[in-house]
């Protein structure tokens, strides 16, 4: 389950086209332009059971803010009762996205130092020119745990310069979803795939896409078959002594 303290973003980059959440929200007659706060899930990370126990159990791993941006200027006014939340639960990892890393400095509570161990920063670029521009900005932000998205993957992007800091932990690829979604290549895959090893930098292939290319051959992949779709190709990628 992933907590979605606000809905609705802007398009701001080239991965933005055919957004996922804009897709879902024109099924239900939405605006996903539109930021909203979450009103009946805003405080899930705080809700508890009949029973009295959290509902987020202790040592979860949770997802946060997946259809928004954490750091979108709309949710400036709500954030802080987010951060008071993420503060409470330091016995959960919140794993937040975001492709506005440029405001992060901005958004951060007065005791975040050098950042919460329980907070994961994962930066999403598409293509090399978003790279470049938001993952020097990672690397130089008081951050305890820092990831890279790949996704949705428009062309093989060269993380080397990234890598070798030392300072990410994993990279995650995806490809696109839903009718118009652009190629995923698999040879970008791979070739990501090996700077990672190069550097021993942890690896995940979590979703195919639904236009998919392998060794020149294009398959149209299923949404719901796409994450298992990709777990099958990481571990191809794994089993083989690849340099």
């Amino acid at each position: 389950m992933l907590w979605n303290p606000w809905h609705g973003c802007h398009k701001c980059s080239p991965g933005c086209k055919n957004c996922y959440v804009y897709h879902q929200d024109a099924y239900r007659d939405k605006d996903a332009g539109v930021v909203v706060k979450n009103k009946t899930g805003f405080n899930t990370p705080l809700k508890k059971d009949r029973q009295g126990n959290y509902k987020i159990p202790s040592g979860t791993v949770q997802g946060a803010c997946f259809t928004s941006d954490f750091f979108i200027e709309e949710a400036d006014e709500w954030r802080c009762e987010a951060w008071d939340m993420i503060r409470q639960r330091s016995d959960v990892t919140f794993l937040i996205p975001t492709k506005r890393i440029a405001r992060f400095e901005k958004c951060v509570p007065d005791d975040w130092g050098d950042g919460w161990d329980n907070v994961v920063i994962a930066v999403s670029c598409e293509n090399q020119a978003m790279a470049d521009e938001r993952l020097p900005i990672l690397l130089d932000s008081k951050i305890k745990h820092k990831l890279i998205f790949v996704s949705p993957i428009l062309e093989y992007v060269d993380l080397n310069e990234y890598l070798k800091s030392g300072r990410i932990e994993q990279v995650s690829v995806g490809g696109e979803s839903y009718a118009n979604a652009r190629t995923c290549d698999f040879d970008w895959v791979k070739r990501i795939y090996l700077d990672c090893k190069k550097y021993g930098v942890e690896f995940d292939f979590h979703q195919t896409g639904s236009n998919f290319v392998k060794d020149g051959k294009r398959y149209r992949i299923k949404h719901c078959d796409e994450h298992s779709q990709a777990k099958k190709g990481e571990a191809l990628l794994k089993s083989l002594d690849l340099e």
